[in-house]
């Protein structure tokens, strides 16, 4: 329904952002909201999926097409619903993701929230062979360091909102009081606290 939606950032949250475009505020689910932390009424470019089922209507926006693309491919495995695929493209390594699926890597899949041994074997049987058209040209850096928007003072609000940002997409609070110490001995960003935690979970 909506191929993207051009408009100002004026708001960013945990889960979702929203952009203003002609007097109306577009609600829009993303896989890490604070990239957009310092782009505050800035115009911006959100490609997006009109999600549709009898009980829900969302909107989910992605940087760029391929973004896009791979998530509609993620939601037509059986078991992974909006919430899954935007938990997987948030790790910022779509290309991991991919090289797993081809070389058939449950235990690397089965890292991510709410994806288990039955979920990756079904997301090898279904995409395994059929990436080709978001790879080649697709090398995505969710956490680009021009993006980053440096917190001065402000460093436990910083974690406190990539802490929200991570529960949103599924970890528990056990997963991320884990890795905790680890992140919180720098002084970071939110999104470069989430990128970092998302690389220890994942290991």
């Amino acid at each position: 329904m909506f191929e993207f939606i051009k408009g100002t950032v004026d708001f960013v949250g945990p889960e979702y952002i929203v952009i203003e475009n002609s007097g109306i505020g577009f609600q829009i689910s993303t896989p890490n909201p604070f990239i957009y932390a310092g782009k505050m009424e800035t115009m911006v470019t959100v490609y997006t999926y009109h999600y549709v089922r009898e009980d829900v209507m969302a909107l989910y926006g992605f940087e760029t097409r391929e973004e896009k693309k791979l998530f509609t491919k993620l939601l037509n495995v059986s078991g992974i619903g909006p919430k899954g695929a935007l938990a997987i493209l948030a790790s910022g390594e779509v290309q991991q993701v991919v090289n797993a699926i081809e070389n058939e890597d449950e235990k690397f899949l089965v890292k991510f929230p709410g994806v288990g041994k039955k979920t990756a074997r079904q997301m090898i049987l279904d995409l395994k062979g059929k990436l080709q058209d978001v790879v080649p040209d697709f090398f995505p850096n969710l956490f680009n360091a021009d993006q980053l928007h440096i917190h001065t003072g402000a460093t436990n609000t910083a974690f406190e909102e990539a802490v929200l940002a991570l529960q949103a997409l599924g970890y528990s609070e056990k997963e991320i009081k884990k890795i905790s110490p680890e992140l919180q001995k720098e002084q970071m960003s939110t999104d470069q606290y989430i990128k970092k935690a998302l690389q220890r979970l994942l290991k």
